[in-house]
């Protein structure tokens, strides 16, 4: 925290304290002594006024404020972030530096890891540089223990959040085998439970908090830890409601990404951002034909041992999703990217967010098909076991999918044509008007 520079992150305005009477001090001069007097206080009658008294202390159970930056209050309370370009000088989490050491401590207190994992986004919020931490840290403790010496071996309890977003015919029992076997495959080799939850809904919160104070007891240290909008600060939020005590409220908003920044905007971001229960929507496509999502990615069929194949979108329901054939992909880089297909927004944001590249993959099973990934420079495509094997009774047409997106983007663009249509007829009467003029005049 901070008061000396508004640029840099912390920054925070300390609140002034008032004088109990700060209120202007009240005039008892007499009415017959103004110089003038309305005619309503002449028919009516005038009482004295009385200054109320000030308890000193009305509710002294009442816990303060925390004093908070000015990030955090225009998170709190509007929902975005104050000064965006400040949030390229927020210092990088360094786990290492200030968990991993006492990780690696054999002796002290007990120590449980609340891996947080966003439901929605298992893999692109799953850990993994924690998960072989902490995995190797219980190793070796784990050997010195088994050797009769001293050994902290840390409980990992795998929390997935959010869980209120996928389909409610997702069954727990294949949810929860899915997650441990993606787990073991990021590198958390050893995990002491599994723990489905929504903070929203407030499912599963109450038997998490149960086994974290029996796994941590009286006097043990507990880290929640996770990727940015993984859901660690409205999951706190909510065990403080049932363990109690005195608990620092944390600061939480609906904006993606609130600790650090990404490629995308502010704007960009709260439509990839998934905040309802995620639907799927289907194509049946052939090869030589493509899907894309938004202006982010898009799915060639390149070959197929059938003739077609289902291809089932989950994502944000306001990304557009376009169907047609890999021929026009040109076309809808030059025509459509930024506008109906968005992010990103704007033709300049296509440029800023740089070029694409391609990525093979051979998906093997009931169809065997090579699929051609394409997406920006530095975005991490991967190929896994599909965590809902569902599709959409109702299949996509060809062309854009219906969105408030496109719709507006259509509007904009007839307008533009209504524009040069009326400039191009103008044009045309005024040649006509010379032309005659010119002929009267011969």
């Amino acid at each position: 925290m901070q008061e000396s520079d508004p640029k840099q992150p912390g920054f925070f305005i300390k609140p002034s304290l008032k004088n109990p009477n700060y209120k202007l001090p009240i005039d008892r001069n007499p009415v017959a002594d103004e110089p003038e007097i309305s005619n309503s206080l002449k028919r009516g009658i005038l009482k004295e006024l009385v200054e109320p008294e000030i308890a000193e202390n009305p509710n002294p159970n009442l816990a303060e404020k925390p004093i908070v930056c000015v990030r955090c209050h225009s998170l709190r309370h509007y929902g975005k972030v104050k000064d965006p370009t400040v949030e390229n000088l927020l210092p990088d989490f360094d786990f290492d530096h200030t968990v991993g050491r006492k990780l690696n401590s054999i002796t002290g207190t007990r120590t449980v890891v609340l891996m947080v994992v966003d439901a929605a986004d298992f893999d692109g919020s799953f850990p993994r540089k924690v998960a072989k931490l902490v995995s190797a840290t219980i190793d070796e403790n784990s050997r010195a223990w088994k050797e009769g010496k001293s050994g902290n071996v840390p409980r990992v309890v795998l929390v997935v959040t959010k869980i209120d977003l996928l389909p409610s015919s997702l069954s727990p029992t294949r949810f929860e085998h899915w997650v441990r076997t993606r787990a073991r495959e990021g590198g958390a080799s050893k995990i002491t439970s599994v723990h489905l939850v929504s903070a929203l809904r407030d499912w599963g919160l109450k038997n998490l908090v149960d086994d974290v104070v029996g796994l941590a007891g009286p006097r043990g240290n507990v880290w929640a830890i996770g990727a940015q909008n993984a859901g660690k600060s409205t999951l706190i939020n909510s065990i403080g409601k049932h363990v109690g005590g005195k608990i620092t409220h944390l600061t939480e908003a609906p904006v993606p990404g609130t600790t650090i920044s990404t490629r995308l905007t502010r704007e960009e971001q709260k439509l990839v951002q998934i905040s309802k229960e995620l639907k799927p929507r289907t194509y049946r496509i052939k090869v030589g034909h493509s899907v894309h999502v938004a202006g982010l990615m898009r799915l060639d069929i390149e070959e197929s041992s059938v003739d077609s194949i289902y291809i089932t979108v989950w994502a944000s329901p306001l990304l557009p999703l376009h169907m047609g054939k890999t021929e026009n992909v040109s076309t809808m880089l030059q025509d459509h990217f930024g506008h109906q297909l968005q992010p990103p927004i704007g033709e300049k944001r296509v440029e800023e967010l740089g070029k694409w590249v391609r990525k093979e993959f051979h998906v093997c099973g009931n169809r065997d098909a090579v699929l051609g990934v394409w997406t920006y420079d530095g975005v991490d495509a991967i190929l896994r076991n599909s965590l809902i094997p569902h599709r959409s009774q109702i299949f996509e047409v060809t062309g854009f999918t219906f969105s408030k997106i496109v719709s507006k983007a259509d509007q904009a663009l007839n307008k533009l044509h209504c524009q040069s249509e009326k400039k191009r007829k103008l044009g045309n009467s005024k040649v006509e008007v010379s032309a005659a003029a010119t002929v009267g005049v011969q």
